[in-house]
């Protein structure tokens, strides 16, 4: 099955075509991405965490922020695993790899002194850029969770946000009639 400009504009999620470097770019993008995916992947696949880590490790997508730590790239598989089988195939490798990007250049843009770290003010204002209103109560609990004197880093970012999302996407799996409320069981949290 040949790749042709609507299925590279399905991929890319554009919704109109796109020029022929367009294609060229994207179908590198696609080739760059799928080559740290196998550089790891086991004969059925997929990746586990400790494979996802050096995955990421070596794709150098963290930049000159220190690599992801086994536990965020637990929570990352976590995330997207949707067949409950503790590891991540190519096409959740793709979303992960979109998801990534955004929050490491909405870190980097609150980052402004180039620590590798925000404080909490600069943490509040990211999270409202991802569309997360939460009340300074709640960026309290995080920075006491996470922050090493007053700041948070990098793979703590990332751990945040992956919890973010996690926690939103199953409240709003339970919230149908969009009042924010859910009701939920001990064991479907």
């Amino acid at each position: 099955m040949g790749i042709n400009q609507q299925s590279i504009a399905l991929l890319s999620g554009a919704p109109h075509k796109i020029s022929p470097r367009g294609v060229l770019m994207i179908m590198r993008k696609q080739d760059e991405i799928y080559g740290y995916f196998t550089a790891v992947a086991a004969q059925d696949g997929q990746i586990s965490a400790d494979e996802l880590q050096r995955c990421l490790t070596e794709s150098g997508i963290a930049g000159s922020y220190k690599p992801f730590s086994l536990e965020t790239c637990r929570l990352m598989i976590t995330m997207l695993d949707r067949d409950m089988s503790n590891s991540m195939g190519f096409t959740e490798f793709k979303e992960l790899w979109q998801s990534l990007n955004v929050w490491k250049n909405t870190f980097s843009s609150y980052d402004r002194d180039r620590s590798g770290t925000v404080e909490g003010h600069e943490l509040q204002q990211a999270f409202i850029a991802m569309g997360y209103n939460l009340s300074p109560q709640a960026i309290s609990i995080i920075m006491n969770r996470y922050s090493v004197q007053g700041r948070i880093g990098f793979d703590n970012f990332m751990s945040c946000c992956i919890k973010l999302r996690s926690l939103t996407e199953h409240f709003q799996r339970r919230d149908t009639t969009r009042t924010g409320r859910a009701e939920f069981h001990y064991d479907e949290v």
